[in-house]
């Protein structure tokens, strides 16, 4: 749904040049002498306009008194003894869905102005996964309009509220910019796509099906069939009756416009049902006999789940939900397990259909989020236990959905603003791997406070994950989990990389590793601080590690020394090359801007990165694109991406 709780934050900067820079007023702010949008307006002020600068923070529940604070996991050293353990997972597990009325916010305005932290926060998934799935769509999709030409160059723009919906959606109009947004950035960082086919009505507007694939090619995934289908009665998109049925119906309309139009070639491309946990159960879908009826047309099986909302007060719609109330429910294995359970008969439908089933879309809440919760270290412990309790239970992908700036922690004014949430898929990425071998099964055994996992790589024991949801600063709730291996087969030492904050409620000085991408208004998409790896020796001959966990924290446990696997591997990172401003501006030496990527026809050849040591972002689109240069402007911290000529 639109405006869950979302990951991280815009990139907003006042416009200082029409050709370097791009930049976009936040959402809400308005002059108060025109009525119409500004620029001047302080980080301050701005502060208490948006859900994204909200600053509540919550009391942490008061630990339980009872929890044993010592556990031991025995695990098996091969995945052929475990009982349970999940299907091969890929470190692109998470990913995200971005509603289609912000994409120019946080993507670029448009294929020539990409953002330049956007690109390099994909780029560190990149670097741990090698690849993110992205989807474009929401609630938003489904009264998607195509135009030849938006004015001002944007990919998109907003029409109007469609006021039968409780998030007071706006109606879209793109143009075919948004697929080149879309291909340019596969062309930077390997990100592969999914768009929806609006389905507001059956009077069937097929371009994004057909742009889609003509211009993605490769790079697009699939094609979402009705967004929350489940919803459109309530929503006033259809009139009684509609139910499942009727939305079968429909779909297979759809499959039989998409047969009939020869600018869709490729015609099984189509994703669904994608219910939302509404009046319909997705045992009544299957009744219709959905799966078997368009397998032969859908890549996916997919749903929709948020465990909570913030509707009632953003918009007047249900009832008012808590957060001081609520957060403790966050902060619990129970949540993830009640998150899945509706699920776990489909996941073994559809892997007897043979599809993969994904969670489309997902987050701590929709209608924005919940303040003081959806922006918190709880939050991102939260959802990496989700992601790990999906994975375990066979969803193949999830993606975690972004919305606008009126939604918790997912924007500034000035510079970027990167939520909690983000590194949770970072660590996830990090815990599968690039291998797509990777298995997951669920090994806790010491309550719900301290879930915990074991990860097989290639058939082999490979990393431990250990979470403490309890909240103790003076340390009495820390927790040691033991670890043992079947045949005595523990290593002399574990390395371990720690989630750490002070508190479950925290929003700022949040470390993944010892590394931060920085607090409110301070990002650029980079990780900063020096990688803190943590050696355990183990206990050989007692066949155990040790492994402390502070309250509250999270531990992902490495066998093997993890950056024996990393070395070599590339960091694709952007970073400017031309200046429009000098305050707070990244700076590179003269002489490296003559030949980089605001370089010379003869140097051409040689594109490469400003960003000392890391892989130079420009040259997939080199070999696709001779003579191409890239121009990239940092501003305030706000990054800009001109991609010359891609169209």
């Amino acid at each position: 749904m639109l405006f869950a709780g979302a990951l991280w934050g815009l990139c907003l900067a006042s416009t200082a040049s029409a050709v370097t820079v791009y930049g976009q007023i936040p959402f809400g702010q308005t002059s108060a002498a025109s009525g119409t949008a500004t620029g001047d307006v302080s980080a301050a002020t701005a502060t208490s306009l948006s859900a994204a600068y909200d600053e509540t923070l919550l009391i942490p529940p008061t630990p339980p008194q009872d929890q044993a604070l010592n556990f031991t996991l025995n695990l098996a050293a091969a995945n052929t003894s475990v009982n349970g353990l999940s299907i091969m997972q890929h470190g692109s597990f998470y990913g995200f869905s971005i509603e289609m009325s912000v994409v120019t916010q946080l993507m670029g305005k448009n294929a020539s102005h990409l953002q330049v932290p956007f690109l390099n926060l994909m780029g560190l998934l990149q670097q741990r996964s090698g690849g993110v799935n992205i989807r474009i769509g929401g609630n938003t999709q489904d009264f998607a309009v195509y135009v030849d030409e938006i004015a001002g160059g944007h990919a998109t723009a907003k029409e109007k509220s469609d006021l039968k919906n409780p998030t007071q959606t706006p109606a879209v109009l793109y143009s075919k910019e948004l697929f080149y947004i879309a291909s340019n950035i596969s062309t930077l960082v390997n990100v592969k796509w999914y768009f929806g086919i609006p389905f507001n009505d059956t009077n069937w507007r097929l371009q994004i099906a057909e742009y889609s694939q003509s211009i993605l090619g490769e790079n697009l995934l699939g094609l979402q069939g009705g967004n929350e289908p489940d919803y459109y009665l309530s929503h006033g998109h259809r009139a009684e009756p509609y139910g499942p049925f009727d939305y079968f119906g429909e779909f297979s309309q759809l499959i039989e416009e998409i047969r009939k139009n020869p600018n869709i070639p490729v015609k099984n491309m189509l994703i669904g049902p994608s219910l939302a946990s509404g009046p319909w159960t997705p045992e009544q879908m299957w009744e219709t006999n959905y799966i078997e009826a368009f397998k032969d047309s859908l890549v996916a099986i997919t749903m929709e789940h948020y465990p909570s909302n913030n509707c009632f007060v953003q918009f007047g719609v249900g009832s008012f939900v808590d957060p001081q109330k609520t957060f403790p429910n966050f902060l619990s294995h129970q949540a993830a397990l009640d998150l899945v359970e509706p699920y776990r008969h489909t996941s073994n439908l559809a892997r007897e259909a043979g599809k993969p089933f994904i969670m489309f879309e997902t987050n701590s809440a929709t209608c924005g989020g919940l303040p003081g919760i959806s922006d918190s270290f709880g939050a991102a412990l939260w959802a990496l236990d989700y992601g790990f309790t999906m994975a375990a239970t066979n969803f193949s992908h999830a993606l975690l959905h972004v919305g606008g700036q009126n939604v918790y922690y997912n924007s500034t004014f000035n510079q970027w603003t990167v939520g909690a949430v983000f590194y949770s898929t970072l660590i996830v990425a990090e815990t599968f791997g690039k291998s797509n071998v990777s298995q997951i099964v669920d090994t806790s055994n010491n309550g719900l406070f301290t879930p915990s996992y074991a990860i097989y790589d290639n058939g082999t024991l490979s990393k431990v994950a250990l979470f403490n949801f309890m909240d103790d600063p003076t340390g009495a709730h820390d927790i040691t989990g033991t670890i043992t291996v079947a045949a005595g087969q523990v290593p002399a030492e574990v390395h371990v990389k720690y989630f750490a904050a002070t508190s479950v409620s925290v929003k700022t000085n949040l470390t993944w590793a010892g590394q931060t991408l920085g607090n409110k208004f301070k990002v650029d998409g980079r990780l900063k601080g020096e990688l803190e790896i943590v050696k355990i020796a183990c206990d050989q001959g007692a066949n155990l590690c040790r492994v402390p966990v502070k309250a509250p924290g999270f531990a992902l446990v490495f066998l093997t020394d993890p950056t024996a696997t990393a070395a070599g591997e590339d960091i694709v990172t952007f970073q400017t090359s031309a200046f429009t401003k000098t305050a707070n501006t990244a700076t590179v030496d003269p002489s490296v801007l003559a030949t980089s990527n605001g370089q010379s026809a003869k140097e051409r050849s040689k594109l490469g990165s400003t960003s000392a040591g890391s892989a130079s972002g420009a040259q997939g689109m080199r070999a696709l694109l001779p003579g191409l240069s890239v121009l990239l402007a940092m501003v305030g911290g706000a990054g800009v991406v001109m991609l010359a000529g891609i169209r």
